[in-house]
Order: structure tokens, then sequence, then C-alpha cells
């Protein structure tokens, strides 16, 4: 896809961060929007910022196949057509594997894998139907790469998105399909990502552990040297018309990639950052 401009694009978790960012860098590229969050102020607050582009909100629980499914119709309903997906929606969670209950792992599951896999079941098929140039963009994460102490719940959720994002790509391709994907796995971005419990449903909530806050602190301060959500938005645009698959936003990752790749094929433990 080259040209956005009178294209429409899905983001969910467009209330802030990169899906913020995404909605005000598609809308400056003359596309019109269909932007989901669980949050409604924030939400409303991105749609207001897109200035003079076509704009409609829902508020969506990407966890929900039920609530994904009310997103994609209302979209194919009234906006006829989606050519640009971005699985957007992801929270996060720290503290050790062995201390995270079924809550935690519902949750993170929940969001950061089942939001993406409920986005493929309920808009790809109506893309494919399209035949048309389009583009499924899921926002991974260095997480899906790579895995550190104290993260282990979000990693296991970010490499199933991974893996997920290659599956979909490989199957679309075999089925001659003009759609495209890009796995975007960013780094440390100034978004509120760290302070995620604030959107955890009631009946999933739990009391911080130790060794959560712990984490949570060390992301918070990571977020704040990070790279601004703009930057990550400008990158997604390039992958959507270059086409690529893994979007990196760090050379420095890449060095990484090859490190932990090597050391795997020597049977060692890769090494964390």
């Amino acid at each position: 896809m080259r040209e956005l401009s009178g294209k429409v694009a899905v983001i969910t978790g467009a209330g802030s961060g990169i899906g913020r960012a995404l909605a005000l860098r598609f809308a400056a590229e003359g596309m019109t929007l269909m932007l989901a969050d669980v949050d409604h102020g924030p939400l409303a607050e991105t749609a207001a910022q897109a200035g003079d582009a076509r704009v409609l909100t829902q508020i969506t629980d990407v966890s929900d196949a039920s609530s994904v499914r009310h997103l994609a119709d209302r979209c194919f309903g009234e906006l006829r057509a989606v050519h640009v997906l971005c699985n957007n929606a992801g929270v996060f969670q720290g503290g050790h594997l062995w201390t995270r209950g079924e809550e935690d792992l519902a949750w993170l599951l929940g969001v950061n894998l089942w939001g993406v896999l409920h986005g493929i079941r309920e808009f790809v098929p109506r893309m494919i139907e399209q035949d048309a140039e389009g583009h499924i963009v899921n926002t991974v994460s260095t997480a899906g790469l790579f895995t550190s102490p104290g993260s282990g719940g979000y990693s296991v959720s970010k490499h199933a998105a991974l893996a997920a994002s290659e599956a979909l790509a490989h199957d679309l391709a075999a089925a001659g399909s003009k759609l495209r994907v890009t796995a975007l796995c960013p780094g440390a971005v100034r978004t509120r990502i760290a302070d995620s419990r604030r959107l955890r449903p009631p009946g999933l909530a739990t009391t911080p552990s130790s060794d959560e806050v712990a984490v949570q602190e060390a992301v918070s301060r990571a977020a704040e040297r990070g790279m601004e959500p703009s930057e990550v938005a400008g990158l997604v645009v390039e992958a959507i018309r270059e086409e690529r698959f893994l979007l990196l936003t760090d050379p420095e990752h890449a060095t990484r990639l090859r490190r932990r790749t090597e050391a795997l094929l020597t049977g060692r433990l890769p090494p964390h950052h």
C-alpha cells in the first residue's frame, strides 16, 4: 500500500501512546479512522486531536470476541471497508512467573494475545473479500523477541503475538492474498504502559506484589527515556509502504537478536538486558 489517503484504518488501544500516535499520523495521511479503546475519555481526546479527518470511535474490549465482532460489524457497515488494521491494544504487568496468578495471566493473554487473534478472526476474512491492498499491523514489542527477568507473563503473551503475526503472514501469502503484515516490535517508548493496571477489569484485580512493583518502576523509568510515539508511528507508515514484516525501532535490537540466535544455536541461555 503506497497510497493511504482516502483509505480506512482501524486502531485498537487508540486512547494513548502508540495507538494515539498512529491515529494522528494516519489522519495526517488523509485516512478515515475507526478508533477503539476501553477508556472513553482518552479515546475522545484522540478523536478530538485528529483534525479534519473523519473519525468514528467505539468502546472495545479486545479480550472479548463479541466486542471485537461488534467493532468489525460497525466498521464494515458504516465505512464499507478496512484497509489498515492495527491490533495495537496492549497491557503490561511485571513479576516473577511463579508469583503470577491465573487472573494476571488471563489479563495479559486476554489483551496481548487474544486481542490480536480476535482482530484477525473478525477483520481479516472481510479484508480478504475486498480483494484490495491492505495491511495488518500487530503491536508486539521487543518482549516478543527477548525475555528478561520479571516480565515472564508479558513475554509469553508477546512471543505468542509474534508467532501469530508470522503465521498470519504465511497464511495470507499461501492464499494469494493482497494483504500484508507487520509485526511492530518497539523497545522503550514514552507511553503509560507501566501504568497498565489502571485499565485492569475489576474482576481480574489483584494486589500488586513486591516483585511486580519493582519491575513496574523499572519499566516506567525506561519509558521516560524512550522514543516518542510519533516516531514509532512514522516508522509504521514506512513499513506499510515498504511491506516490511518485522519492524524494529532501534538498530541495537538487530544486534541483540543476532546475539540471542547465536546463544540458542550453541545451546546457551540467551543474554538479557
